[in-house]
């Protein structure tokens, strides 16, 4: 199993999917992190030159094509793993991340390796309120 974390600094975990530029992946063995790589992350400073998406007038926001165009660049890069944490996201990345067949979970717990070690042990909750 692998499990990708956005951050800025490949320690804790970033508070928003699409402004962090890295994933750091851990891959998990028989319930233990047996090892942590860093990958690049495409999000908003990617995508900066773009037009923004046209959003329908009382549309949820990253439903449009364009949103889900970029949510799907962003998933690029961790098709290999399984789950996801975030400190938050919009509902159209989290649903999007979910067709990919990645799990999002959206946590307030900052260190990745806590995070991964409290996912593991069944205890770190997905917090929903969290998601805009």
């Amino acid at each position: 199993m692998k499990i990708a974390a956005i951050s800025e600094d490949g320690v804790t975990i970033s508070q928003h999917f699409g402004r962090a530029p890295l994933y750091v992946v851990v891959t998990v063995e028989n319930g233990k992190a047996m090892g942590k790589e860093t990958r690049p992350k495409a999000g908003h400073h990617t995508f900066a030159a773009q037009e923004p998406g046209h959003q329908e007038p009382g549309g949820r926001h990253g439903y449009d094509a364009g949103s889900q165009a970029k949510h799907a660049t962003m998933a690029g890069a961790i098709t290999d793993c399984q789950v996801l944490l975030a400190g938050g996201m919009g509902w159209g990345a989290y649903e999007s991340l979910k067709s990919y067949g990645i799990n999002p979970v959206v946590t307030d717990v900052e260190n990745i390796d806590e995070a991964v070690k409290r996912y593991l042990e069944g205890k770190l909750p997905n917090l929903m309120e969290r998601l805009h």
